[in-house]
């Protein structure tokens, strides 16, 4: 018997823990039969060393060394700690950082929290679950904004709907996945 894949593994959990079906409205505003709540199975113990290596594993795929990750609170934090966390095991580590959808309204207020230098630092920018890329593309706005290089961006699950395109076309910027939804549901929509 093969020994599943550390994706397969993922794969397993997000179906068990992630994936819910009826009706939905979605953060885009669309409608979907569909819903996936990444935090379900990203913020669980048991998940979080194969949320790093998986991502880790997308990094190396397209030849990507960032210093750094980050994404738009509250999907990507758990992914990029887990990122960071695993990192430790490979050749270099890479540090987390959370983008605040509005400024701190105290002390700095700054919108990147984690880290300091920013300025030509090379990073690739993370989120749980993408549609149509709105939460993804409001943190590489921050980033760029920062100084920071941005090298492309990764979602846990592209529902599919657009995501891709807009960072092609508004950033020149490759994005990728570590799941399709339809490979999640095959077999259920």
């Amino acid at each position: 018997m093969a020994v599943p894949t550390d994706r397969e593994r993922l794969a397993a959990l997000l179906r068990q823990h992630s994936i819910r079906y009826g009706q939905f409205k979605l953060a885009s505003g669309l409608e979907s039969s569909v819903y996936c709540d990444g935090k379900l199975t990203t913020c669980r113990a048991e998940a979080m060393p194969l949320v790093g290596r998986c991502f880790l594993d997308v990094f190396q795929r397209h030849g990507w060394q960032p210093k750094a990750v980050g994404g738009l609170v509250i999907g990507a934090d758990p992914i990029v700690i887990s990122i960071a966390a695993e990192s430790n095991h490979h050749a270099a580590p890479v540090d987390a950082f959370l983008v605040r959808k509005e400024a701190k309204g105290h002390g700095t207020k700054k919108y990147i929290e984690g880290i300091e230098d920013f300025d030509g630092l090379p990073v690739v920018m993370i989120d749980d679950v993408c549609t149509t890329g709105g939460s993804t593309d409001l943190a590489i706005e921050r980033a760029q904004a920062a100084g920071m290089k941005v090298l492309g961006a990764v979602c846990l699950v592209d529902r599919e709907q657009g995501a891709p395109a807009l960072f092609k076309e508004k950033y020149g910027l490759e994005f990728d996945c570590v799941f399709k939804l339809t490979e999640l549901t095959e077999g259920r929509q």
